[in-house]
C-alpha cells in the first residue's frame, strides 16, 4: 500500500486481524471486529447479517485456513474507509481437502469508539 496514514494502516490492521480471525474460526474475535449493523454479500450473490456470517463461518459450514489480502489498498474519509484488495482464500472442501480461490474484495469500514468495524463487504466472482 505504500506510504499510508495512521487510520489506514489502522485500518488495514483490523481487515488483517478479521482475516486472522476466519482463519483461526474465532467468532468472538470476528464478531468483535464486525459493526453491529453488519452485512456482507458473498461471491454468491448471498446477503448475510453479522450474526449469519460469524456462524457460517465459525461454526464449521466454511473451515478456514487463511485468507491473505494482497496490495491492499485503503481510501481514509472522516470516520469511513473502502479497502479494496484481491483476496487469496484457503478453505477445506466437503472432503477436507484445501482448497484456493481467488477473487476481488472490498469492505466498508467504520470508525467507532472501540476502534475500526467492518460494516459492509462484498468477494466475488471468482477469479481464475
Amino acid at each position: 500500500m505504500g506510504d499510508q496514514s495512521g487510520d489506514e494502516a489502522q485500518v488495514l490492521g483490523a481487515a488483517e486481524a478479521r482475516a486472522a480471525a476466519l482463519a483461526r474460526g474465532d467468532a468472538v474475535a470476528l464478531r468483535d471486529l464486525l459493526h453491529e449493523r453488519f452485512t456482507w454479500t458473498t461471491h454468491r450473490g448471498e446477503v448475510l447479517d453479522r450474526t449469519e456470517y460469524v456462524d457460517r463461518n465459525t461454526g464449521g459450514r466454511t473451515v478456514w485456513r487463511s485468507q491473505d489480502l494482497e496490495v491492499p489498498h485503503v481510501v481514509v474519509v472522516g470516520d469511513t474507509a473502502v479497502l479494496r484488495a484481491d483476496v487469496v482464500d484457503t478453505v477445506l472442501s466437503g472432503d477436507g481437502e484445501p482448497e484456493t480461490f481467488r477473487m476481488p474484495m472490498t469492505q466498508v469500514w467504520v470508525r467507532t469508539p472501540g476502534g475500526w468495524r467492518c460494516l459492509a463487504g462484498h468477494a466475488g466472482p471468482r477469479t481464475p
